[in-house]
């Protein structure tokens, strides 16, 4: 197929996916606790529910919805690397970054255990592992990249990281009070354990500006960690495949996970988001404070169409009645993964404080 018809015929399937993020932007407008992230989920999700969309969905919309889940996805990401300043990130004191690590690996490598322990098929144990210690649908799109995930395994983590996401918006300030925590404190401790930015905004917002500042910087620290996780996970693979290789096409995953092309060590999109990174903390400090405004304005608007096109895309994926089959494990896996950032985090706090 040649570039111009994969484009042509990607048309639809995006032009879809960017009147869903139109919708999703619409919602949260009207109800502004929603993350306009997670509305875009939702919609996806629901979309894929009903049979004459889901058959256009795997027809005419398909390429574009491809599309729209991996390359707009990463694109995303990238994007994503110019919230973080390392001034920033240096301001949070060693002791911090040091818990911030602990947490995001004590969490990733639990629930992949747990995930493995409970048999989640193909590549959902790391997928869920990623998204419930880093930063959510971002992780679980960048780590199946690495990972070369199926659909239908990138579909439940995204799922898992919506809902219980969408649980913290509503629990977590019900229990400041009772555990006796500031608005810095509570900040700390949702930029610690919530998982995409757009939860942590509107869980963290509930308490003030104070925990509202806290919380961005300790989640986009947490965003931070997502690179060399990658990176190892992808030096993983190629040893894995490494090894297939040696052992002859007679192995029995050598069926399941060709070796004729090995998964970078760090993907380019991976490489650009650190780019991002250094650029908004050398580069964009230099320009006018109105040029250096509108760059990140600019940006963190391309950023939030292009993650609710993904996320709408991944949404759209997820088929409820396939779910239900094996679902209970991933639901269990997903809902102690949860419980034990939380109370991680939430240890943190007093540790710190």
């Amino acid at each position: 197929m040649s570039r111009g018809l994969a484009a042509r015929s990607a048309l639809p399937g995006l032009a879809v996916a960017g009147a869903a993020a139109a919708l999703a932007f619409a919602l949260h407008l009207v109800f502004p606790v929603v993350p306009q992230l997670t509305a875009a989920v939702g919609l996806g999700m629901v979309a894929g529910q009903i049979p004459a969309v889901q058959r256009i969905l795997d027809g005419v919309l398909k390429p574009g919805i491809g599309v729209a889940a991996r390359r707009l996805l990463r694109i995303g990401i990238v994007l994503l690397g110019l919230k973080l300043s390392l001034v920033d990130i240096a301001g949070l004191g060693w002791e911090t970054i040091v818990v911030i690590v602990l947490v995001v690996t004590l969490t990733f490598v639990a629930t992949l255990w747990l995930g493995r322990l409970l048999r989640l098929p193909g590549t959902q144990p790391i997928l869920v592992a990623a998204g419930f210690s880093i930063c959510g649908a971002s992780a679980v799109g960048a780590m199946s990249a690495v990972t070369r995930s199926k659909d239908e395994d990138t579909a439940t983590p995204i799922a898992l990281v919506t809902l219980c996401g969408t649980l913290a918006i509503f629990v977590l300030p019900v229990l400041r009070i009772p555990l006796g925590l500031s608005a810095e404190d509570f900040g700390l401790w949702v930029g610690l354990s919530v998982h995409d930015v757009g939860q942590v905004v509107a869980t963290a917002q509930i308490a003030g500006p104070a925990a509202l500042a806290a919380a961005v910087v300790v989640k986009l620290t947490r965003v931070l960690t997502l690179a060399p996780m990658v990176a190892v996970v992808g030096l993983v693979e190629r040893r894995r495949d490494a090894r297939l290789a040696a052992l002859g096409a007679g192995h029995p995953d050598s069926v399941e996970r060709p070796t004729t092309k090995r998964p970078p060590i760090v993907p380019l999109f991976i490489v650009g988001f650190i780019v991002a990174m250094l650029a908004r903390t050398f580069v964009v400090p230099l320009l006018d404070s109105g040029a250096s405004g509108a760059v990140l304005e600019i940006a963190d608007v391309a950023q939030t169409i292009l993650f609710s096109m993904a996320l709408f895309a991944l949404g759209s994926n997820i088929r409820f009645r396939a779910l239900a089959r094996t679902g209970w494990r991933a639901l269990i896996v997903g809902l102690a993964s949860w419980a034990l950032i939380a109370v991680l985090s939430l240890g943190a706090v007093y540790l710190l404080a």
